[in-house]
């Protein structure tokens, strides 16, 4: 039986078994793997912090996440594919090892922060063109 996203190790366990999908996916795993030559063992703890604040409001994370997709995309063209993509695994990913508030909550904030990105990143795009 599944049950709610409770704490840090469910939100490692969440992240980990969606960033395995990413890497393998024919969509959006070569941006990670070829294009940003993702460093897992750096990456992984900062979306660790990344969706515990998210889920819990840890505050734990600082950065600039929005700063580093435009980035991004000057290197390979992010639009709605990818994005699509991304929430589709990621929403995936919540359905198969949870169920619950937190993990609606995770699957709605996932599907908000996509579109939010997805939008600045081709706005951006079509003012520089």
């Amino acid at each position: 039986m599944k049950h709610d996203i409770e704490n840090r190790k469910d939100v490692e366990q969440l992240i980990n078994s969606f960033y395995d999908k990413v890497k393998r996916d024919n969509v959006i795993g070569f941006i990670f793997n070829d294009v940003a030559k993702v460093n897992w063992e750096k990456h992984l703890p900062v979306m660790y912090d990344f969706w515990e604040g998210v889920i819990f409001l840890t505050g734990k994370y600082s950065g600039n996440p929005m700063e580093v997709h435009m980035k991004l995309n000057q290197r390979v063209k992010l639009g709605k594919e990818q994005f699509e993509r991304w929430i589709k695994l990621f929403t995936e990913t919540v359905d198969e090892l949870f169920e619950g508030k937190k993990a609606g909550l995770a699957k709605e904030k996932a599907n908000g922060i996509a579109t939010i990105m997805e939008n600045k990143i081709t706005s951006s795009f079509s003012i520089i063109r």
